[in-house]
């Protein structure tokens, strides 16, 4: 039936998500999900939101998430926008805020859906190289001569690299570009990076994107929220009530405001995955791995000897999945999400048992 596609339709190279594989007794260490879940005081919130309220429309404008958000972050609720996953923001914000006459600026390796959204939202783009160890490099998204961006996008932490930059370097950037929308997608920034919304009142190009996916263990309720200046919220909140008025279900906002209220809980999950990808790391050192610097719930890593894509197939075969990415620069990498304690034991006993035969 493709006859009946549009143009743009037959032109998308669409995202990949990560496998969701039904495997029994599976160790899946390749979506970044949470290892341990959400706090109880999210479910709870959840039961009692599970009502003959669900008749009726949610907020459309989530005033009490954003407020909960607004507290917590130390910026005003006209700065915070919300919606359904980041995937949703960075969208509303890839058609309403990075689309001009001049090229958006990201990096060649970097979150793979970038690329998927320039393509259906028609926005130009011009991939800057990660350094030859795969860094991002501030000074690559200077202005140089003639050539500037028309907008900027990164992850910090960045994907799937893991590698974070300090807050100097972002406000570099921001500083570098004063007009140009600056967007950090800190999806990973809870495990051990520095978070840029400290810099929003500062600089009015700049936009925040989080996600409650990962540290807030809310994968499977579609959260996410932006943090800017509050023009460019207003421009977020333009493309969002021309498309969808309703993006969170009141579900999902009684378990994310209850999520932002429980903050002991969040730090101390982060704490225990920040843990457990440290030890992580030296063991997989110690098996003569590669491992990036990794400021995220996942670690990057390859080894000198031994095939990356042979070695996810090993890993499979003993029920263990984790992310292999063909992409040229980053093809003997394996992405691996940080698990449980003993999840990890059994990926290091696993590739021990792999690299001894």
């Amino acid at each position: 039936m493709s006859r009946f596609w549009s143009a743009v339709t037959h032109g998308l190279t669409p995202y990949v998500p990560g496998e969701q594989p039904k495997i029994e007794n599976l160790v899946k260490l390749n979506t970044n999900e949470h290892p341990y879940g959400p706090s109880p005081r999210v479910l709870e919130a959840i039961r009692e939101a599970t009502s003959d309220t669900l008749r009726l429309y949610p907020d459309p404008n989530a005033d009490r998430l954003k407020a909960a958000l607004a507290a917590r972050y130390g910026v005003r609720p006209e700065q915070v926008f919300v919606g359904n996953g980041s995937d949703e923001v960075l969208a509303h914000a890839f058609q309403g805020l990075l689309k001009h006459e001049l090229p958006l600026w990201m990096p060649d390796i970097s979150y793979s859906f970038y690329p998927v959204y320039c393509g259906l939202y028609g926005v130009e783009s011009r991939v800057v190289p990660l350094t030859e160890s795969l860094q991002i490099d501030p000074t690559d998204y200077l202005p140089d001569g003639e050539r500037r961006a028309g907008a900027i996008i990164f992850p910090n932490p960045n994907a799937p690299t893991g590698s974070a930059l300090p807050l100097e370097a972002i406000e570099r950037v921001v500083a570098g570009n004063p007009n140009a929308v600056v967007l950090i997608d800190e999806a990973y920034v809870d495990f051990g990076g520095e978070s840029a919304i400290a810099l929003v009142d500062r600089y009015p190009n700049l936009l925040v994107c989080q996600t409650f996916s990962k540290s807030r263990s809310l994968a499977g309720l579609r959260v996410g929220f932006a943090i800017g200046h509050a023009d460019l919220i207003a421009g977020l909140e333009r493309v969002k009530n021309s498309f969808n008025s309703y993006p969170l279900d009141r579900l999902a906002l009684a378990g994310a405001e209850a999520s932002v209220e429980d903050d002991a809980y969040f730090l101390e999950s982060c704490r225990k995955v920040i843990a457990t990808r440290e030890a992580l790391v030296v063991r997989m050192q110690a098996l003569g791995f590669e491992v990036l610097p990794s400021a995220a719930n996942f670690i990057f890593a390859r080894h000198p000897q031994r095939d990356g894509a042979e070695l996810a197939a090993a890993l499979r075969q003993r029920a263990i999945i984790v992310r292999h990415f063909k992409a040229p620069r980053i093809d003997q990498f394996l992405r691996i999400t940080i698990g449980t304690d003993a999840q990890c034991e059994m990926l290091v006993s696993a590739l021990g048992e792999i690299l001894g035969a």
